[in-house]
């Protein structure tokens, strides 16, 4: 089944299907070659010509030849002819009418969680250096002259620009324009802008998230920028090109970088310069929380600069401002790595930084499976503190990961049942839906195999926990959490067998309550010959003293039953092992009067 992947390197990487579109000559930008050569270079100190335009010479720039063109201009014009000039051809192209469309949508709403649009520019960065890394098996000479393969990211807060540099495959001119101004499959924006039209959740947070679903990720830069500028290498040319496209626009542009300074050996750097409200996306505090959250695992390290103070420069008498360099985010999902080769200290230090907990997990269970052609990989936690929540209260346990990128975690309840949603964990898969929304989640067989998969994970989890050398970590579980999987006996007969060996009970050993907890394996091994049952009785009963005769004349054990849950929790399992759950108020009417008769 063909199925468009939500981090679709379409949007960067792969050649569109629809040729480009100039809409007029080519156009130069006129600089000046003090501009080109030495002193201050501002590309954007620029001015258009519609003039004709002849070659009077070459010069030299750098690596590159470029033509020295006199310029023929009206009388009328605002500039004054310069002798001499240095012009860089420009290309403007229309978008096409989808990505018009597209970006017209995500410059002017207000997206209730922008911050995803790091996440998205991450996630492409990745997927070039992933392309690059796999054709550098083939091609290793590709690797030349720049071997490291990494991202970087770095802030000026004070001019609200954030750049974001890959080592990865880049792009040629044709890739460029056919990555940037078009999109590679037909409809793919319309559907968004309908998928986005009809969520009920739009509200919520998945509008932002529908952007990365449908392989636009590059487009949600526009989200916090009110202009982008792309530079990109790749190993194919020699030549490294600029794209340019602002918010609200219909067109942008494709020169050739002639700029020294700005050539990068192989790659794309993406320059956003943010919208004034947006502007607070540029502290580099906050772009180290959005890659913890978002972006932690990329297989690739994020490099960040970090602001260390001040040094005076005594000569200059000049304040200069110390940066470092750090690694954010770790290189491999420990979800990722062979179970036989994470230490239990590992887990636990996991857990705690993925869900903000001070305490360590009382158990985990990590695994990769493959049933019905659906993969997972997954670590389940059992925390140790008490999660209340009831059932119009929306829990964030389980965190959604797709090609090691963060991509929701709010599907606690399609992901898992109600009664172990205390369950924390990561769950990595690429057969996720494409589209976030909740109503495709539940009617989804994938997703439903994904839910019967970690159902039956995380309670055969418990299941050792229960079995483990301490009691005591176990009881401790119990009364915590003991409530929800008498819940679990009630709505879920499809997992009985699961969850009776995981029931506790106190219970009276003739006549007298035992502090001491027991499982209904227990109770089975100790029953009396001949005993057909599993008797209980409430505790109130056993308060009353009403059923101490039946119990001491036939020297059963009896489960005492706490609450009300717990008695329809057994009248739903209604068996254990061949023997019946029966409530001793039942049988003692019958039994007990009968033995006073014959007395």
């Amino acid at each position: 089944m063909h199925r468009l992947s939500r981090r679709s390197v379409n949007s960067i990487l792969h050649y569109g299907t629809h040729r480009r579109r100039a809409v007029a000559s080519v156009s130069v930008y006129s600089l000046t070659i003090n501009e080109m050569g030495g002193g201050e270079k501002n590309c954007d100190d620029v001015r258009w010509h519609s003039t004709t335009a002849k070659c009077s010479k070459t010069l030299k720039l750098g690596r590159m030849m470029i033509p020295s063109w006199n310029r023929y201009e009206s009388t009328g014009s605002k500039f004054q002819t310069t002798e001499s000039t240095v012009v860089v051809p420009v290309e403007k192209y229309e978008y096409e009418a989808e990505v018009s469309r597209l970006m017209d949508h995500v410059a002017n709403r207000v997206y209730s969680n922008k911050e995803l649009f790091l996440r998205e520019l991450i996630s492409n960065a990745s997927d070039a250096l992933d392309k690059l890394r796999f054709l550098s098996v083939t091609e290793p000479q590709i690797l030349e002259g720049a071997p490291e393969l990494d991202i970087r990211i770095q802030t000026d807060q004070d001019n609200g620009i954030i750049t974001l540099t890959d080592s990865g495959i880049g792009m040629t001119h044709d890739e460029l324009v056919d990555s940037l101004g078009t999109i590679a499959h037909n409809g793919t924006a319309a559907k968004f802008l309908e998928a986005l039209n009809d969520s009920k959740d739009a509200a919520a947070g998945s509008d932002s998230n529908l952007i990365g679903q449908f392989g636009l990720g590059f487009y949600s830069a526009f989200l916090v920028a009110d202009k982008v500028v792309v530079s990109t290498k790749s190993p194919k040319s020699d030549k490294q090109y600029v794209w340019e496209g602002e918010a609200n626009s219909n067109s942008y542009v494709v020169r050739e970088e002639t700029d020294p300074d700005k050539f990068i050996p192989r790659g794309t750097s993406i320059k956003l310069h943010l919208k004034r409200d947006d502007k607070g996306f540029a502290h580099p505090d906050i772009i180290n929380r959005l890659i913890k959250i978002h972006s932690q695992v990329v297989s690739f390290p994020i490099y960040t600069w970090q602001e260390k103070g001040y040094t005076k420069h005594v000569i200059l008498n000049l304040l200069i401002k110390r940066r470092s360099k750090k690694i954010v985010n770790e290189s491999q999902p420990i979800w990722l790595r062979n179970p036989k080769e994470v230490t239990r200290e590992e887990y636990n230090e996991f857990y705690k930084k993925a869900f903000s907990e001070n305490f360590e997990p009382l158990a985990s269970s990590h695994f990769t499976t493959t049933e019905d052609e659906v993969e997972l990989r997954s670590i389940l936690y059992l925390p140790a503190m008490e999660e209340y929540f009831f059932d119009d209260i929306e829990t964030n346990n389980i965190r959604l990961y797709e090609k090691n990128l963060f991509i929701s975690s709010d599907f606690d309840r399609e992901m898992l049942p109600d009664y172990i949603r205390f369950v924390k964990g990561v769950v990595d898969s690429n057969d996720f839906p494409l589209i976030l929304l909740r109503e495709i989640f539940q009617e989804s067989p994938i997703v439903r195999i994904m839910r019967k998969r970690l159902a039956h994970q995380a309670l055969d989890m418990i299941l050792l926990l229960s079995k483990g050398e301490n009691r005591k970590d176990y009881e401790k579980f119990w009364k915590k959490f003991g409530v929800f999987l008498m819940l679990g006996c009630i709505e879920d007969g499809e997992n009985h067998k699961r969850l009776a060996p995981l029931l506790r009970f106190n219970f009276s050993n003739n006549s007298k309550a035992v502090e001491t907890m027991m499982s209904l394996d227990e109770y089975v091994e100790n029953m009396k010959p001949g005993q057909e049952d599993i008797y209980y009785m409430s505790v109130v009963n056993a308060l009353s003293g009403v059923f101490v005769p039946f119990i001491l004349e036939n020297d059963f054990q009896v489960l005492l039953v706490v609450d009300t849950i717990d008695e329809v929790a057994l009248t739903n399992l209604k068996s254990y092992k061949g023997k019946n759950f029966v409530d001793v108020k039942k049988v003692a009417k019958k039994i007990v009067p009968s033995r006073a008769d014959l007395s």
